[in-house]
């Protein structure tokens, strides 16, 4: 079965009310559903497009999973603390399981 990941691009406003308010909080919600971090802002070229100052890639079991994290009352609890900090664009996707080029 394909994973799941959420792509996400953020602009921090407010850094330390970011961390404090949806950084430190979010770790337990990201392990109930068996998260992984793949990227977590770290350094980036925008090749294509445009971009915003951050970028995350989490990893979940399966699409249903990552879903089923977005949508819960955990999570939309941390959006509610993440706003006034930061602008998020957010996608969920599902993996592909497929052949690959050779």
């Amino acid at each position: 079965m394909p994973k799941g990941s959420w792509v996400a691009r953020v602009d921090v406003h407010d850094l330390e009310g970011y961390k404090r308010d949806y950084v430190a909080n979010n770790g337990a919600v990201f392990a109930n559903f068996g998260a992984k971090f793949l990227t977590r802002g770290e350094k980036y070229e925008t090749a294509e497009g445009s971009s915003r100052s951050r970028n995350v890639v989490i990893e979940f079991k399966d699409y249903d999973t990552a879903v089923a994290c977005y949508r819960s009352p955990e999570y939309q609890a941390l959006i509610a603390k993440r706003k006034p900090h930061a602008e998020n664009d957010l996608v969920i996707v599902e993996g592909y399981d497929g052949p690959q080029p050779s």
